[in-house]
């Protein structure tokens, strides 16, 4: 017991430093206040989506079309800018698509009863789809120069997408831990049908998180656009890895039902300190990619056991009563 106890509340921590310790005897570049700046900006677009995916997993679900509704996002808002709409209504306008991207994951998962991965599955691939049309296979550039403060820009030293990345945790927080919708989350993955037999309507429930997963997808997709002032046909590619690894390994119970979104944090901070001090070790692209499926893998299995762990301790204690 006070080794599961001991594990869930230090476990995290102690790889976070592991790998600060690592990569700063690695590099004398590494720990430095512009290198921290840096990994806090490059982690931030990750970060904001990562937060959306714990309101998904938390009920059971999945989200793969994460990534692409980043591109698309950040595809429409420059299409719109280029066609002449001004900036602040381009960009409520990729918003709200995130939205309704979000809601039509929650149609067919709720009225098709698709499973979850084969929904986001599909609209991930239509959506690299239309990012693809939208800029025509070839970047697409902002005409307007002041939005470069969005991805780009500061308040005193801290980068503009920290910032919405932090308010976007706290809104989560809040969200799960201070109202009853976030109770209704953390029910419906906990145990679906007692939710439902509750007078909870599951059904909105899922139709809310997709949507705002959706969401915070397009956001960061305008922070990316911002960030590269230009959108292209392959952003946000490859993104779904990063999020749910980081979200998973924040000891978001991929079955749905268990984690803390503060925790979340750390595992959005490992993944970005673990590529960055890749980067630094000029380890290639490639085995980058092998180590962050191998961490995915960890987390998952790290997942699993600490379930099955707590599940003997709790058949343990009911044999003693």
């Amino acid at each position: 017991m006070k080794l599961t106890n001991f594990l869930s509340k230090y476990a995290l921590y102690a790889i976070l430093l592991a790998l600060i310790i690592l990569f700063s005897l690695s590099s004398p570049f590494f720990l430095t206040t512009i290198n921290a700046i840096t990994i806090a900006r490059q982690v931030a677009i990750i970060g904001i989506c990562a937060v959306g995916m714990t309101f998904v997993i938390l009920t059971g679900g999945i989200d793969l079309s994460t990534g692409s509704v980043v591109g698309v996002s950040a595809a429409a808002a420059a299409w719109l800018m280029v066609e002449g709409i001004h900036p602040v209504f381009a960009t409520l306008s990729a918003l709200a698509l995130g939205v309704v991207f979000g809601l039509v994951n929650g149609f067919f998962i709720n009225q098709i009863s698709l499973p979850p991965l084969i929904t986001t599955l599909g609209t991930m691939t239509a959506l690299r789809g239309v990012t693809m049309l939208l800029t025509d296979g070839r970047g697409v550039s902002v005409p307007v120069s002041g939005y470069r403060v969005i991805g780009q820009g500061n308040i005193g030293v801290i980068p503009v997408p920290v910032i919405i990345m932090v308010v976007a945790f706290i809104l989560g927080y809040i969200i799960l831990e201070m109202t009853k919708f976030g109770r209704y989350v953390y029910g419906v993955g906990d145990n679906e049908e007692a939710t439902r037999l509750s007078g909870v309507n599951v059904k909105k429930v899922k139709y809310a998180v997709y949507a705002f997963s959706g969401f915070l997808s397009a956001l960061a997709g305008i922070v990316f656009l911002s960030r590269l002032m230009s959108a292209q046909p392959t952003a946000g590619q490859g993104y779904e890895l990063e999020i749910i690894t980081a979200v998973v390994l924040g000891g978001v119970s991929i079955k749905g039902g268990e984690g803390k979104i503060s925790l979340v944090v750390v595992g959005v901070l490992i993944m970005g300190v673990l590529t960055n001090g890749m980067i630094h070790m000029n380890i290639d692209p490639f085995y980058q990619w092998v180590v962050q499926g191998c961490v995915l893998l960890l987390a998952v299995s790290y997942d699993r056991f600490m379930e099955k762990r707590r599940n003997v301790i709790a058949m343990q204690s009911s044999a003693q009563q």
